[in-house]
């Protein structure tokens, strides 16, 4: 008896440790890919003092944490999802007998704990680390600065603790609610990140639709379009005629910067003179693309242009009615809320109708809402300065951007089980959130979701017949219907810019 208890022991024990060690390993690939992504849209690093280069290396070193938690979050479904087709078809296969319904819990609870860390203590830790320079009448120094950080965390705390509070006086006055938030780890952080859950879930209901639309905009310019959409050699006629133009400036303002003497006036033309640079930096890199577009084969112009269309279109088409089939089923069956009863468990039954291909479409329209949510992310007009750029991202606009990454990220497993996109329970802590319950916050948000989604979809489709509309009326100059962004320039003949 004793040895079979032992046996039990030692079996338990090794399971651990094999679950640990993938999940160090799987952390670890996601950590390189993460930090050789950030160095990639880093800003390159002045001649910097000893003090700086550590701190700017300590918060590099933390966003890269976050954003390897980040990647983690988004491929914890679609992991999930395989995993349970996987246990299916081979149930007693020894070489997957390390992936189980242990292992998965495991890693929903470790993401879960570590979004935690990194939202309320990693990024606001190297965001005041970065701006601290110490308390005046300290020595300089790491210490001062790790000392002012610390101090302003404990401030932040104090007023995050008071904020909810108030919410909670405001919301639910009720005793029991308000002892329930002297238990800091069992309730109050869970109840906050669950705040933040639904924050990160409205964010991506605003840029989930926006990006769907924007998709299409961004695939047409990465793609090469057919030859009866566009007119290369026109725009290659545009394009030299610019860079000549360019040319012709910046041989002038070298020659003025040779022959003057006063040095005001020297820096000043020195400075047109490298912007100029840039400038022709960017029309020769714009150049190069439409010499590489016009080599492109016939097949890539005439048949991968429409065929990624007609797949986009597909994937949002059906996003947007399994979102309509979950608004039926959330109005017949409490089952299809999202905070319902657990499934059958890892591994014990398909939560797909067409078994592998359903689960297999679902983390493609997973993976599709993810990306769509980060292209309308950035492209809402209050976020369109936040983008990062190759080499030229300083450090505090790449802890914002790995904030931002992280919440969209750990909302998506909740906005894709709310939606009906996939019927997989939300496990760990992330089944936790109280707001998921709500049954009318639930039926509005998909309700939200497919109407804006709607909305924008006919908004892109029809903007070339409101635009003709518009010209037959007389209406054109008043540019109703362009974008901003794109009506602000536009080529001329002359290869001059246009401002409208």
């Amino acid at each position: 008896m004793e040895a079979d208890e032992v046996s039990i022991r030692e079996q338990n024990f090794h399971s651990q440790v094999r679950e640990y060690t993938i999940c160090f390993l799987l952390f670890a690939v996601l950590y390189i890919v993460s930090y050789f992504i950030i160095t990639r849209y880093k800003r390159k690093a002045d001649e910097q003092e000893d003090e700086d280069a550590i701190v700017n290396r300590i918060s590099l070193f933390l966003s890269t944490f976050t954003l390897a938690v980040s990647a983690g979050a988004v491929l914890l479904l679609p992991f999930s999802i395989i995993s349970n087709e996987i246990l299916l078809s081979f149930p007693q296969n020894y070489y997957i007998q390390w992936l189980n319904g242990s292992l998965i819990h495991g890693l929903w609870n470790l993401a879960s704990l570590f979004s935690n860390l990194c939202l309320f203590v990693l990024m606001p830790f190297a965001f005041f680390f970065l701006e601290s320079e110490g308390f005046a009448g300290l020595k300089k120094g790491i210490r001062a600065r790790i000392l002012e950080t610390l101090v302003m965390l404990i401030l932040l705390a104090l007023l995050i603790l008071g904020i909810v509070w108030v919410a909670s006086a405001l919301i639910d006055n009720d005793a029991a609610s308000m002892e329930s938030l002297y238990d800091l780890w069992e309730f109050y952080l869970p109840y906050l990140y669950s705040c933040i859950s639904l924050m990160g879930c409205l964010l991506l209901l605003l840029c989930t639709p926006v990006g769907l639309s924007r998709m299409f905009t961004v695939m047409g310019q990465l793609l090469v379009k057919p030859t009866i959409l566009e007119d290369l050699d026109e725009q290659m006629y545009i394009i030299t005629l610019e860079e000549e133009a360019i040319q012709r400036k910046l041989n002038v303002v070298c020659r003025t910067s040779q022959s003057l003497s006063n040095i005001s006036v020297t820096s000043t033309v020195e400075y047109q003179a490298v912007e100029l640079e840039r400038e022709l930096e960017k029309v020769k890199s714009k150049k190069m693309n439409l010499e590489w577009r016009k080599k492109a084969s016939a097949w890539e112009r005439n048949l991968v242009y429409p065929a990624v269309m007609i797949l986009l279109l597909t994937e949002t088409s059906i996003s947007v009615f399994l979102v309509a089939l979950n608004i039926l089923y959330l109005l017949v069956d409490e089952t299809a809320m999202p905070k319902g009863s657990g499934g059958p468990g890892i591994g014990n039954a398909s939560l797909s109708t067409f078994g592998f291909v359903g689960a297999a479409l679902e983390i493609i329209l997973i993976f599709y809402l993810m990306v769509s949510s980060v292209v309308g992310f950035y492209s809402l007009r209050f976020f369109e300065n936040f983008t990062p750029r190759k080499d030229d991202t300083t450090m505090t606009k790449i802890i914002g951007n790995c904030v931002s990454i992280l919440v969209l990220s750990s909302a998506l497993p909740v906005m894709s089980r709310t939606l009906g996109i996939t019927r997989f329970d939300l496990l760990g802590d992330f089944g936790r959130f109280n707001w998921l319950g709500n049954f009318y916050i639930v039926l509005s948000y998909n309700l939200l979701f497919a109407i804006v989604t709607t909305l924008c979809l006919v908004r892109k489709f029809t903007s070339a017949v409101r635009e003709e509309l518009l010209k037959a009326l007389g209406l054109d100059k008043l540019h109703l219907s362009n974008n901003p962004r794109d009506s602000e320039t536009k080529p001329s003949a002359n290869g001059h810019q246009k401002t409208l």
